[in-house]
């Protein structure tokens, strides 16, 4: 009886195609399989999603070829595929898309294949001499051989003797060398070796939420996601740790999710430390890899070579069987939100996913979103929490500098870096500690203006102001990338006078250095982190001490530990504070408590230094005393009393266009055809222009839906796109739960 195979085709709509499946492939295709496909006159690629014994499409035609000896994808990640198009309110092609990486995906990344040349008999010293004399290179290179420990690689042995593949054959025709062909692993990181780390002692209170993440471990479906609310230093990566040797112990596989790439070097180095010597592997995925790696690293998973899967929100597709825990480490962190194809967040998706497999999904962080935290209130999720460090370091003081004040001197606080700051930089590297300086901006100044008539000098593109870098003497947007060279008279007014105002990262630098010239001082931003492994050697040379003052924007605001860090610096703490975005008091307040846990962790006393112009902020005020549940406590009533998540979902939909005209009507006719089509209980708000009004070169106009029910929403949306049937131009991005409506 024949069986046929629904497929969902690559760069399609998501609509199932179906394909009958030729008798001697029937053990070989199952939902998840990447097969090639006839498809009118030319052949494509596409995924298999169900296989079904009858079918009604008429003119089924064969599958014409499997991809692979079996199904790229698990059945729990198939699941989670169509969750996504549900939920987010996408194509289902498009969730596949984001699971199975285009490393994968696509030909032309088969495994990495490496000549190997060895011995294939013993040759004595008598036929080696004759050798040599009358073919001195074939010599050279048998005499290598016989000094190496094993099989050499093909391209080593050519380069330590000349000899040419020529050679080489020769000596194989002849029965003296024999050539292999061998897979070769793209290593992330190369043939690192780590040094065995022996587990330390564990506090009473790690102990204690050990204790209480067990249970979910032995049986995970009957158990709710845990919150691990841990202050910075707590010892919380300890505690996943042990909780994941348990889970290796009992036969399962891991995945570790962490919120910037900067992180992924130091939680791999430290993971690998306990579990390499173990013979346990541990494997890396993130966008910083190459196809190559990428494609070595997902199939080790896929293969089940790795157990353990450490990397950024990608990896939450991850194709882990036997999964037993999940851990999202800052789970607050609005990097775990992708801003492009299907906007999906990658702790719930974790969560989603913990139930589907089922497993243990353990979710940490010093300062969790309000949304985990009202779920610990509302009894959905449980929480187990970490009051003290667990090196028995106590949290560092925390100075706020208000930079409108005068100083004694009578000269206004206006420089940014205060007089307060310049001083307790000055005391730490007199003692030989070292110091972060932090700002959530790129660029040496972030303003260019005209004197004259106040034009500002904004990208063509995108509706904000140009950043100069002075070192490459751009001016760059950082939206978009566009970069020109900085005017020498205003566009508008043609007056020479353009003033150069705001701070930046690499403003910072150099101020610092001229400050302190005896002092070591490195940058990380996006700037200067281009290379591929420019991340893992600042932070080693910071970790070693080859660095005193490390200068840089989030990607060093959390989960680093560097016991010589004494002193942070936060040089502007109002950059957030005043975006509109009802998220802007939580996020300010997680960054500064993040910021000022990187200091105090070795054995010196810790000191944070606040530089704003709003001292008085709530999210300060209760970052100053490390007062988290005060602070969710004020933040959750606001929410509350404007029914903002998390007391409801949020749906933005973005309507794009080459005029403003195209985009403000499209905006419009979305905005008055969702009211209709919802519920009296969502609220739908009439369109608008974005806060960012221009973005690459396209005009943006936004509609905000609320209501309880997001399903209710994603549903309605896709009716009214679907039925109004916008113009090609128009490009319309629905972003469900939007960490930020800019």
């Amino acid at each position: 009886m024949p069986r046929f195979a629904q497929v969902i085709l690559d760069r399609s709509t998501g609509k199932e195609l179906d394909y009958e499946i030729p008798e001697s492939w029937e053990n070989r295709i199952a939902a998840g399989s990447r097969v090639r496909v006839p498809l009118r006159n030319r052949q494509v690629i596409g995924t298999v999603v169900s296989v079904s014994e009858t079918t009604s499409a008429k003119g089924v035609r064969l599958i014409a070829a499997v991809m692979d000896e079996r199904p790229q994808m698990t059945p729990v990640l198939m699941k989670l595929a169509k969750w996504m198009a549900d939920y987010y309110g996408c194509d289902e092609q498009d969730a596949l898309r984001c699971i199975l990486p285009r490393a994968v995906r696509e030909a032309g990344h088969a495994p990495l294949k490496r000549k190997f040349a060895v011995l294939a008999r013993e040759v004595g010293a008598e036929e080696l001499e004759a050798l040599g004399r009358k073919a001195p290179r074939q010599a050279a290179a048998v005499e290598c051989l016989q000094k190496a420990d094993g099989p050499l690689a093909v391209a080593k042995l050519a380069a330590q003797t000349g000899a040419a593949d020529a050679t080489l054959k020769t000596l194989e025709r002849r029965g003296l060398i024999a050539i292999t062909s061998e897979e070769v692993r793209r290593a992330p990181r190369g043939s690192e070796e780590f040094v065995p780390a022996e587990p330390p002692e564990l506090s009473a209170e790690q102990e204690s939420a050990l204790q209480g993440i067990r249970p979910a471990l032995r049986d995970p479906g009957a158990h709710k996601p845990i919150v691990l609310k841990g202050i910075t230093g707590s010892g919380k990566t300890e505690v996943y740790l042990r909780a994941i040797a348990e889970v290796i112990d009992a036969g399962k596989t891991a995945l570790v999710l962490v919120p910037e790439i900067s992180l992924t070097p130091q939680t791999v180095e430290r993971f690998s430390s306990r579990f390499a010597p173990r013979g346990i592997d541990v494997a890396v995925l993130h966008s910083h890899l190459s196809e190559g790696e990428r494609h070595d690293e997902w199939h080790r998973v896929r293969d089940g070579k790795a157990r353990i899967v450490i990397g950024a929100r990608g990896a939450v597709f991850a194709p882990l069987e036997n999964l037993g825990l999940i851990v999202i480490d800052e789970e607050h962190d609005t990097s775990y939100k992708q801003d492009e194809g299907p906007r999906y967040h990658a702790r719930d998706l974790a969560v989603v996913r913990g139930k589907m497999e089922p497993c243990a999904v353990l979710l940490g962080s010093a300062t969790p979103s309000l949304e985990s935290f009202e779920n610990c209130r509302k009894g959905k999720y449980g929480l187990l929490e970490l009051t003290h460090r667990h090196d028995g370091c106590v949290l560092p003081v925390f100075r706020v500098v208000d930079m409108r004040l005068r100083s004694k001197d009578g000269e206004r606080n206006d420089q940014f870096i205060s007089p307060k700051l310049a001083g307790a930089i000055e005391s730490r590297l007199a003692k030989g500690e070292q110091t972060i300086l932090f700002l959530n901006r790129r660029g040496f100044f972030t303003v260019l203006a005209c004197k004259a008539c106040g034009k500002k000098v904004e990208c063509p593109n995108c509706s904000v102001s140009l950043a100069l870098h002075k070192k490459e003497d751009l001016a760059r947007c950082h939206i978009c990338g566009h970069a020109q060279k900085p005017p020498r008279k205003c566009p508008q007014c043609h007056d020479p006078q353009i003033a150069f105002s705001g701070v930046g990262t690499e403003k910072v630098e150099a101020a610092v250095r001229k400050m302190f010239p005896k002092a070591r001082v490195a940058r990380m931003d996006s700037d200067t982190m281009t290379r591929k492994d420019a991340y893992h050697e600042t932070l080693g040379a910071f970790r070693s001490r080859k660095i005193d003052i490390l200068v840089g924007t989030q990607m060093i605001a959390k989960g680093l530990h560097f016991p010589g860090v004494t002193l942070v610096g936060i040089i502007s703490a109002d950059s957030a504070l005043h975006l509109p975005d009802f998220r802007a008091g939580e996020r300010t307040f997680q960054l500064l408590v993040q910021v000022a846990g990187r200091a105090g962790r070795g054995d010196a006393e810790g000191e944070v230094i606040v530089q704003t112009f709003t001292p008085a902020h709530p999210s300060l005020q209760f970052a100053k005393s490390h007062d988290f549940d005060g602070f969710a406590d004020h933040e959750l009533e606001m929410r509350g009393n404007f029914g903002h998540p998390p007391y409801s979902h949020i749906v933005l939909i973005t309507a794009r266009a080459d005029t403003a005209q195209k985009a403000e009507f499209a905006a419009r006719t979305l905005a008055q055809k969702l009211s209709s089509a919802v519920p009296p209980s969502v609220m739908v708000s009439p369109s608008a222009p974005a806060p960012l009004a221009r973005v690459r070169g396209m005009y943006r106009y936004q509609v905000v839906a609320r209501g309880k029910q997001v399903r209710v929403l994603t549903k309605a949306i896709r009716e009214v796109i679907k039925a109004i049937k916008l113009p090609k131009d128009v490009h319309v991005a629905v972003d469900v739960d939007p960490m930020a409506v800019l």
